[in-house]
């Protein structure tokens, strides 16, 4: 592990993390015993091509879906331990959730939809928080406008002021500029960065953009359900030629391939 690496404490943990879809000759093995420790403070992004297992890391980890071994260690607890009724609980107080899909509810008001989490707990919002975080985000003469009436770009950071109300200790986001134009994910990818230089929140990201991972302190590269890079700086180049040495890899791996090569 780098040394700089070690001043972080731990957010979130996979200890040996494995996930199976199925069972016998037909079993889907999206993750093989993943170990990977994620740092409190940061922004992470994982990387990978389509099935690499990187959706399901970011499900499995969030409690979404249950593990088939491993454990995933977050704030003292083990979540593959806790029932669907503990889970529950957890999510609402302690993790965020930034989606592609903005999953806003339209006949809400901007502020309604940012609040929503703490309604549906029965809390009362801290004022001086949401008025961080709405000032932070640039949403401040928006609040009273339904998500029809905002732009993409400016309903993903109602999402991510939704993520954070609650002051959750970790948010998960999940291609949260899968959905906007290259302006609108500069701009939202810009807020998540702020969110943790100046707000201390940690985020770890699940995106296929290299422009994306660069935003982030880190960036894991995910591939047949197995940690293949850890890049600590990463930057577009770095991340764009590790994606294509792994398409050639698996391209190469193809029966089809094998064969070509062979009859050359």
């Amino acid at each position: 592990m780098p040394p700089e690496r070690l001043a972080y404490p731990t957010a979130i943990e996979a200890i040996g993390l494995t996930k199976d879809y199925g069972e016998g000759d037909g079993a889907v093995h999206a993750l093989h015993g993943v170990d990977v420790r994620f740092e409190k403070g940061r922004f992470t992004a994982i990387m990978g091509p389509s099935g690499s297992g990187k959706s399901t890391l970011m499900h499995t980890l969030a409690g979404l879906d249950s593990a088939t071994s491993g454990r995933i260690m977050f704030e003292g607890r083990d979540l593959t331990t806790l029932d669907d009724k503990e889970l529950t609980l957890l999510r609402r107080g302690k993790i965020g959730f930034v989606f592609q899909s903005f999953n806003l509810l339209p006949m809400f008001t901007a502020e309604q939809n940012i609040l929503m989490p703490l309604t549906l707990a029965g809390a009362k919002p801290d004022r001086a928080w949401f008025r961080l975080l709405t000032a932070t985000l640039g949403l401040n003469g928006r609040l009273g406008h339904r998500p029809a009436e905002l732009s993409g770009g400016q309903q993903q950071r109602v999402a991510i002021a939704r993520a954070l109300i609650a002051k959750p200790s970790l948010v998960f986001a999940d291609e949260p500029t899968g959905n906007l134009d290259s302006v609108s994910s500069a701009e939202v990818l810009g807020f998540l960065r702020r969110s943790v230089d100046e707000l201390g929140q940690t985020i770890v990201m699940v995106t296929h953009d290299a422009v994306a991972a660069s935003y982030a302190d880190r960036a894991i590269v995910f591939a047949d359900g197995r940690i293949i890079a850890d890049e600590p700086h990463p930057s577009v180049e770095t991340m764009n030629a590790l994606l294509m040495a792994e398409r050639e890899r698996a391209a190469g791996d193809r029966p089809e391939a094998g064969r070509a090569r062979h009859a050359r």
